[in-house]
């Protein structure tokens, strides 16, 4: 007979598993599906923040593009006038002697 050897016997054994009980695999199952579904609350979260950040976006936006509307006729009004004062100027020095 050998003399026991600790490092023999660690190579040697091999733990086995027992098959999970029924129990025990739906308890698994079931923690598997309250992680799933805690991140995807965390997820719907996310996204209603998201949404609401566009929210605000797109109301800046509409403010921008009415503010720059307004802008636009008021340039295209002084344009008109200029216009004007340039046919009138125009039509003055056409009217002068040469």
């Amino acid at each position: 007979m050998q003399p026991y050897n600790p490092e023999a016997a660690r190579t040697d054994a091999a733990i086995l598993a027992f098959p999970p009980s029924p129990e025990r695999r739906l308890r698994v199952a079931l923690r598997q599906l309250d992680q799933a579904l805690a991140e995807q609350r965390e997820a719907v979260a996310a996204f209603r923040t998201q949404l609401s950040a566009l929210k605000g976006a797109m109301a800046g936006l509409g403010e921008s593009t009415i503010d720059l509307r307004e802008r636009l006729d008021s340039v295209s009004e002084e344009a008109s006038r200029a216009q004007a004062t340039a046919a009138a100027l125009q039509a003055t020095a056409d009217s002068l002697p040469d």
